[in-house]
């Protein structure tokens, strides 16, 4: 994603606006998670979205991008991860070529007015600044989706960090200064609930709990994403899926990997999941080793149903 695409929309004129806007890029949105939207859009508040792996939490933060006509900005966050690599760094290898060539010229120009305060200042200017995620969305504003993906991985000092972040959006670099931003860029947090997140950062967002969908708008999803498959092979498939999520699985297949598996299908040009065609394609869609091996074991169940 780069941000380029079609021009900024208007924003939408209801939740049913919105869910139409969404579908037209190819995300089907039930009336919880466009209403969540909506109301973050309309209330410029961040949105937490919490639900299991692959459900489309990520997803709708790129789709929103594309709709709206602005640019993705992803943090992907992980355990260890500072405010460093989530703001700003400077560029210490262009800093010491800079001090370098600095130290040549005062050397020629000892009594020529050199100002060596000056020159030191400027290796703290804006040309040395690397911008990470969070610079980039304070500078972009409204102009762009800043994606705080996996909130949950990060640990506790780095979540306490993005409180202020979240409630002024601005920032403060020593060197240069405040930072604001001029507008809010729209903010999608996602965790899957891997530790519990504070109640202070909870506040500061709208909140939607993202479940699996129903079989009849998992079919309609899968539909959607891969036009090309028979509406029959797809029933089955998603059918399969929610007997998978009923086993004891450590690792439930979400929606990605429902889509994944008639992919993987339509690769083998198999026409039809019975058992031949899902043991050779079941690791499209179990991601476990013991989750694989019970789930072979259970293999007749799981596809006819019985």
């Amino acid at each position: 994603m780069d941000g380029k695409g079609p021009p900024l929309r208007d924003r939408p004129a209801d939740v049913a606006h919105l869910t139409e806007l969404l579908a037209a890029d190819g995300y089907l949105a039930d009336r919880g998670l466009a209403t969540a939207v909506f109301l973050a859009l309309s209330l410029d508040r961040p949105l937490l979205l919490e639900g299991e792996v692959g459900v489309g939490k990520t997803e709708i933060a790129k789709t929103l991008a594309t709709t709206f006509g602005r640019k993705l900005i992803r943090l992907q966050c992980y355990e260890g991860i500072d405010a460093s690599q989530a703001l700003y760094e400077w560029d210490y290898a262009r800093q010491m070529l800079q001090i370098r060539a600095m130290s040549t010229r005062a050397a020629d120009a000892l009594d020529s007015g050199y100002d060596e305060d000056a020159a030191v200042d400027a290796l703290f200017g804006p040309k040395f600044l690397i911008e990470r995620p969070l610079l980039a969305a304070v500078r972009a504003g409204d102009a762009a989706v800043l994606l705080i993906d996996e909130v949950d991985r990060a640990d506790d000092e780095f979540e306490a960090f993005l409180l202020e972040l979240l409630s002024d959006f601005q920032l403060t670099i020593p060197e240069i200064g405040t930072i604001t931003a001029s507008s809010s860029p729209l903010v999608i947090l996602t965790s899957n609930r891997t530790r519990e997140l504070h109640d202070a950062l909870k506040r500061r967002c709208l909140y939607h709990w993202v479940g699996y969908p129903g079989a009849a708008r998992e079919v309609e999803i899968v539909l959607t994403r891969e036009p090309g498959v028979a509406p029959a092979l797809a029933r089955k498939v998603v059918a399969a899926v929610n007997r998978l999520r009923e086993l004891d699985l450590a690792k439930p297949p979400g929606v990605a990997e429902t889509i994944d598996w008639v992919r993987t299908l339509g690769v083998l040009r198999a026409g039809e999941l019975d058992e031949h065609s899902a043991l050779d394609t079941l690791g499209a869609v179990v991601k476990d080793r013991d989750d694989l091996e019970l789930a072979q074991a259970r293999l007749s169940e799981i596809v006819s149903g019985g």
